[in-house]
C-alpha cells in the first residue's frame, strides 16, 4: 500500500502542475491588454508565431509519421516490442503540445506586461513572470503524465502478458518507456533548429540593416523585420525551449528508472525518480510566490528577486527529499539523497557561472564592453575569449557532480548504484524545472514587451522599465541555456550507460578498453559531430539572415514615406522568409543526429558507437557552453552600452557591440542550445535500435 500510494504520488502532482499552469494563465489574461495600438501588434505577432508553429508541426509530422512506420516494420520483426511506435509518437505530441501552449501564453502577455509596465515595474515583473510560469508548469505536468501514463499502461499489460525474453517486468517496463524519450528529443530537436533559425535571421537582418544602416532605433516599427524578431522570440525562445527541457526532464528521469533496475532496487529505486520530480512540482509552485522586486529599475534587483524563487524551491526540495528517500530506499541507502543534493547544487553553481559571464553587473562582460572602444573585431575577439574561459568552472562542476554523486550514492561497493545515483543527480538538478523554466521563458515575454512599449510609443518611464526587465531577461536566458546544458551533460551520461546495459542485456559484450581502435575511431567522429552540426545551424542563419538583410532595404528603398514613418512596412514579406527558410534549414542537422548512430553502429561496430555518444558528449558540452556564454556576453555588452556607457546609442562603440550581438545571436540561440538536444537524440536512437543494430553491424 506505501509503495501504491509513492506511485500516486507523480501522477497527481502533474495534475497539480497543470492546475497551477491554468490559474497562472487565467490571472494574466484578466489583464488589461493596453491601447489599441499595443494590441494590433501583439496580435501581428500572435499570428505570425502560430502561422510558423502549424508550418512547422506539419513537416515535423511527416517525419514522425515515416519513423512511426519504420518503428513499427521493426516491432513487427521483432526488433522491438510494440508499444515503442506508440511511445515515439507519444513523446513527440507532448514535447510539441508543451511548446504551444508556452509559445501562446507568451504571445498573450507581452502587451500586458508592457501595460502593467505604465504603472510600475513589480507589476509588470509579475506578469511577465506569470506567462513564463505557465510554460515551466506546463511542461513538468505534461512530462510527469505522460511518465504515469506508460507506467500504469506498461505495469498492467506485463501483469498479464508474457515478458519479453530475458526480462523481468520492471526491466521491460522501463526499456520501453526508454524509447518515448526518442520522439520527445526528436521533436525537440526540430523545434530547436527550426525556431532557433527563424529567430536569429530576423534578428540579425533587423539589426543590420535597422541598427547599422538606417541609424534607427531596436524595434522601430518602420523596420520591416521587426515582427519577425518579435515572432521569433516565442518560436525560438519558448516554443523550442520548452520542447529542448520537456525532453531533458523526461530523459532523466526514465533513464534513471532503467538504471533502478540494473543497481537491483526493484520498484522503490524505479518509483524514485518520478516522485522526486513530483516533490519539484510543489517546491517550484512555492517558489513563484517569492518573486516580487522593488520599483527601482537595476537589474541587480530584478535577478534578486528571481533568485529567491529559485533557491526557495530548491530548499524545500533538499528538504523533502531526504524524508522521501529515507522512506523508499532507508538508511542504508541514504547515500542516494546525497548524489540528489550534487545535482541540486550543480544547477545552482552552473546558472550562478552563466550569470557571472554574460551579465553586466560583472567584470567579464563589463570589459568586453570597453573593448569597443577599439572596434567591433577586439570585441569578437574578446566575447571568444571570454566564452571559451567559461567553460572551466561549468566542467568542473559537472564533473564533480559526477564524481561526488557516484561515491556518495554508493558506487565504490556496488558500481550499478553508482550509476544510479548519477541519473538521481540529474533528477535532482531537474527537479527545480519549473520555476527554472519560468524565469527563462519570461525572457522572450519582457524582449517582446519592450518591443510593444517600443512600436506603440508609450513613454520614456514604461520603455526603462522594460529595457530593465529584457537586459534581465538576457541573463535569466543565458543562465536557463547553462542549466540545459549541465542537465544535459548529467542525462545523456545515463543515457549512455542505459544503452550499455541494454547491449548486454540482448546478449553482447562490448570491449571497453581505451585503446580499442574502434572506440577510439567513434570518439574521433563523435567529438567532430558537434562542430558539423555548429556549422550546418550556423550556415543556415547567415543564409535567411541574408535574405531577410535584402528584403528590409528593398523595402527601405521602394516604399514611399516608410522612413518618415507616413508609410507601413510589409512585416509579411520577412516573416515568410525566415518561416521558409527555418523549414528548409533544419531538415539536415536534425537527420544527422538521427542517422549518425545507426551509420556508425553499422559500419564500425558496436564499440565505436560508445566513442561516438561519448565523444559526441564530451566535445558538445564544451562547445554548448562557449557559444552560449560568448553570445549571452556579447548580447549584454551592447545592452550595457546602451545604458549611456561608453558613449551610449549611436556612438561607435555602440556600432561595433551590434556587431558582435549579431555574431553572438546564433551562438547563444540557435547552435549552441541545439547541442544538448544533439547529444541526448543520438543516445537515444541508439538505445530504441541497438536490437537492429547488434543484427546488422559488420563487427560481429
Amino acid at each position: 500500500m506505501e509503495n501504491f500510494n509513492f506511485l500516486l504520488f507523480a501522477p497527481l502532482c502533474s495534475f497539480l502542475a497543470i492546475v497551477f499552469a491554468g490559474f497562472l494563465a487565467l490571472r494574466v489574461m484578466k489583464r488589461e491588454r493596453g491601447n489599441e495600438k499595443m494590441q494590433e501588434i501583439a496580435e501581428a505577432v500572435k499570428e505570425g508565431a502560430r502561422a510558423y508553429l502549424k508550418r512547422q508541426y506539419s513537416v515535423v509530422a511527416i517525419f514522425f509519421a515515416l519513423v512511426f512506420l519504420i518503428l513499427l516494420w521493426l516491432s513487427i520483426k521483432g526488433y522491438l516490442v510494440i508499444f515503442v511506435p506508440f511511445a515515439f509518437l507519444t513523446g513527440g505530441f507532448f514535447s510539441g503540445l508543451a511548446g504551444y501552449i508556452g509559445m501562446n501564453m507568451a504571445t498573450n502577455s507581452s502587451d500586458r506586461t508592457a501595460n502593467a509596465a505604465r504603472s510600475g515595474l513589480n507589476n509588470a515583473l509579475r506578469v511577465a513572470f506569470s506567462g513564463g510560469a505557465v510554460m515551466g508548469f506546463v511542461v513538468v505536468g505534461l512530462g510527469l503524465l505522460d511518465l504515469s501514463i506508460w507506467y500504469w499502461l506498461l505495469n498492467w499489460y506485463y501483469s498479464l502478458h508474457p515478458l519479453p525474453q530475458g526480462m523481468d517486468k520492471l526491466g521491460a517496463i522501463t526499456s520501453t518507456m526508454l524509447c518515448f524519450g526518442m520522439g520527445a528529443s526528436s521533436q525537440a530537436l526540430f523545434a530547436r533548429v527550426g525556431g532557433g533559425i527563424f529567430t536569429k535571421a530576423a534578428d540579425v537582418g533587423a539589426d543590420l540593416v535597422g541598427k547599422m544602416e538606417a541609424g534607427i532605433p531596436e524595434d522601430d516599427p518602420r523596420n520591416p523585420a521587426v515582427i519577425a524578431d518579435n515572432v521569433g522570440d516565442n518560436v525560438g525562445d519558448v516554443a523550442g525551449m520548452g520542447a529542448d527541457l520537456y525532453e531533458s526532464y523526461v530523459g532523466s528521469i526514465v533513464a534513471t528508472m532503467a538504471l533502478a533496475v540494473s543497481a537491483g532496487l526493484g520498484i522503490k529505486g524505479v518509483t524514485l525518480p518520478m516522485v522526486m520530480a513530483g516533490v519539484g512540482v510543489i517546491a517550484s509552485i512555492i517558489g513563484t510566490f517569492f518573486v516580487n522586486a522593488e520599483e527601482k529599475a537595476e537589474q541587480g534587483i530584478l535577478l534578486k528577486a528571481l533568485r529567491k524563487g529559485i533557491f526557495s524551491s530548491a530548499l524545500l526540495i533538499a528538504i523533502f527529499s531526504y524524508l522521501i528517500i529515507k522512506m523508499l530506499l532507508g538508511n542504508e541507502l541514504i547515500g542516494v539523497y546525497w548524489a540528489v543534493i550534487s545535482g541540486l547544487l550543480a544547477g545552482i553553481f552552473m546558472g550562478i557561472s552563466t550569470e557571472f559571464f554574460t551579465s553586466d553587473s560583472y567584470s567579464p562582460t563589463r570589459f568586453l564592453s570597453r573593448t569597443a572602444l577599439t572596434g567591433p573585431a577586439t570585441l569578437i575577439i574578446g566575447g571568444l575569449s571570454i566564452g571559451m574561459l567559461s567553460t572551466a568552472i561549468p566542467v568542473v562542476i559537472v564533473a564533480s557532480a559526477i564524481l561526488l554523486s557516484f561515491y556518495l550514492s554508493g558506487g565504490l561497493n556496488n558500481f550499478n548504484l553508482g550509476l544510479y545515483g548519477i541519473g538521481i543527480s540529474a533528477v535532482g538538478m531537474l527537479s527545480t524545472l519549473g520555476i527554472t523554466l519560468a524565469s527563462d521563458a519570461y525572457g522572450p515575454i519582457a524582449d517582446n514587451a519592450g518591443g510593444n512599449a517600443q512600436m506603440s510609443g508609450l513613454g520614456e518611464e514604461v520603455r526603462k522599465r522594460t529595457d530593465a526587465l529584457d537586459a534581465l531577461g538576457n541573463t535569466t536566458a543565458a543562465t536557463g541555456k547553462g542549466f540545459a546544458i549541465g542537465s544535459a551533460a548529467l542525462t545523456a551520461l545515463a543515457l549512455i550507460v542505459a544503452y550499455k546495459e541494454r547491449i548486454e542485456s540482448l546478449g553482447k559484450t562490448l570491449d571497453m578498453n581505451f585503446i580499442n581502435p574502434r572506440l577510439i575511431s567513434g570518439l574521433f567522429v563523435g567529438g567532430m559531430l558537434p562542430f558539423l552540426f555548429c556549422s550546418l545551424t550556423l550556415g543556415a542563419v547567415g543564409r535567411a539572415a541574408g535574405r531577410v538583410v535584402e528584403e528590409v532595404r528593398r523595402q527601405f528603398k521602394e516604399i514611399k514615406g516608410l522612413m518618415e514613418g507616413k508609410a507601413k512596412a510589409d512585416y509579411g514579406r520577412c516573416v515568410n522568409i525566415v518561416t521558409k527558410g527555418a523549414q528548409k534549414e533544419m531538415i539536415l542537422p536534425s537527420l544527422l543526429a538521427i542517422f549518425s548512430p545507426l551509420f556508425v553502429g553499422i559500419f564500425m561496430g558496436l564499440e565505436a558507437e560508445v566513442g561516438l555518444l561519448c565523444g559526441a558528449l564530451v566535445s558538445g558540452f564544451i562547445l554548448a557552453i562557449m557559444m552560449a556564454n560568448s553570445g549571452g556576453s556579447w548580447d549584454n555588452a551592447k545592452k550595457y552600452i546602451e545604458k549611456g556607457n561608453l558613449g551610449g546609442k549611436g556612438s561607435f562603440p555602440h556600432k561595433a557591440s551590434i556587431v558582435g550581438d549579431t555574431v553572438g545571436d546564433p551562438f547563444k540561440d540557435t547552435a549552441g542550445p541545439s547541442l544538448n538536444i544533439l547529444i541526448k537524440l543520438m543516445s537515444m536512437v541508439s538505445i530504441v535500435f541497438a536490437s537492429f543494430i547488434i543484427a546488422n553491424t559488420l563487427f560481429k
